[in-house]
């Protein structure tokens, strides 16, 4: 088996990987602090953390070389990803490099997207709608990709739309098409059509190393409580109420961050091989943050109810983040499509 066959099956990380989760852990714990994520409650936005990001590289990482950026994969993303969602960082991250990277290949990315000096948005439909439509970043963006018919179209507004308030605390609100101040088409047809949906697909494999981040760091702050509560003399840690969860947790967490690197892998490198991966792995993630998330505040008890917990942030972000893309039951129908057509065929 050579070293390309390996890497199919293989999940572990080379050092260049490692260096570059352990340089993103490293800034966004120091710059983002849950009292940050609090603070952006209102917008769904930290100005200041998004251009400490931007000035790392962390979004022109995610282009060509040729498009001004440094080449990354997916797989390079997804690790990215995963600590922006182990902090809860208020910023669009995963909807922007998914945007440029569909404008790029549509042949209209621009150096402002690269460098992230214009914020873009995607919308992210499973299936194609029309009329008004709610998109993640719309309240902050600068522009928005959007699916209209058979189009791939990039909006831009006067005035930003109003932000909805949401479980998710997204920069998120309703975008009507035919009320931009400017529509240009990047795409049409089929081919248009398709890099739309391998941005989607992206979108999904994001979001699920996000929320793989964010479950990591919900069995952290649950085991860390754990330790130092006693009962009956004992840590509570020590109870199988409490240690079977926590073991739960920590196979979804690997679990998820298997499949998300896997689905991304393929989604590089043989996109037509496995392309209900990327599905998979949004769709686990989507029922297991929940859980996680849930079992964490229940450990604390009265403490992981009260709006000043960190748990209770993380609880409302692992319901909300995987509605972002609409109902993941519709992604789901979609995997059993893809799978029922490889099966048949």
């Amino acid at each position: 088996m050579d070293r390309y066959e390996l890497r199919r099956v293989d999940y572990s990380l080379s050092e260049d990987h490692k260096a570059l989760q352990d340089a993103y852990r490293q800034l966004l714990e120091t710059h983002c602090p849950i009292e940050t994520v609090w603070a952006a409650q209102e917008t769904g936005f930290d100005k200041s953390l998004w251009e400490r990001l931007c000035a790392t590289g962390a979004t022109s990482m995610a282009v060509a070389e040729q498009a001004g950026g440094d080449g990354a994969t997916l797989v390079d993303l997804a690790l990215v990803a995963e600590e922006i969602g182990r902090v809860l960082a208020p910023v669009p991250w995963i909807d922007h490099v998914c945007a440029v990277r569909l404008a790029e290949r549509l042949g209209a990315v621009a150096p402002e997207m690269v460098e992230g000096n214009r914020i873009i948005g995607i919308e992210i439909a499973p299936e194609p709608v029309s009329g008004q439509r709610l998109i993640p970043s719309a309240a902050i963006a600068d522009g928005l990709i959007v699916r209209d018919g058979d189009e791939v179209a990039l909006l831009t507004f006067a005035t930003r739309p109003t932000r909805v308030p949401n479980l998710g605390q997204f920069p998120m609100a309703w975008v009507d098409p035919d009320a931009a101040d400017s529509r240009t088409v990047l795409g049409s047809g089929p081919e248009a059509i398709s890099a739309y949906g391998r941005a989607v697909d992206e979108w999904r494999v994001l979001t699920a190393a996000a929320l793989t981040g964010l479950v990591g760091q919900t069995m952290t702050i649950a085991a860390e409580f754990a330790k130092t509560r006693y009962t009956l003399g004992v840590p509570i840690s020590t109870l199988q109420a409490i240690s079977h969860p926590l073991a739960n947790m920590a196979i979804a967490v690997q679990g998820g961050r298997n499949l998300a690197r896997r689905a991304a892998w393929f989604l590089d490198n043989e996109p037509d091989e496995r392309p209900e991966l990327p599905g998979c792995a949004f769709v686990f993630m989507a029922e297991e943050a929940p859980k996680a998330a849930t079992m964490a505040v229940h450990i604390q008890g009265g403490l992981g109810v009260s709006s000043e917990a960190a748990a209770t942030a993380y609880l409302v972000r692992a319901r909300g983040w995987a509605l972002a893309g609409g109902d993941p039951g519709l992604t789901a129908k979609q995997v059993g499509r893809l799978v029922a057509e490889r099966e048949g065929a």
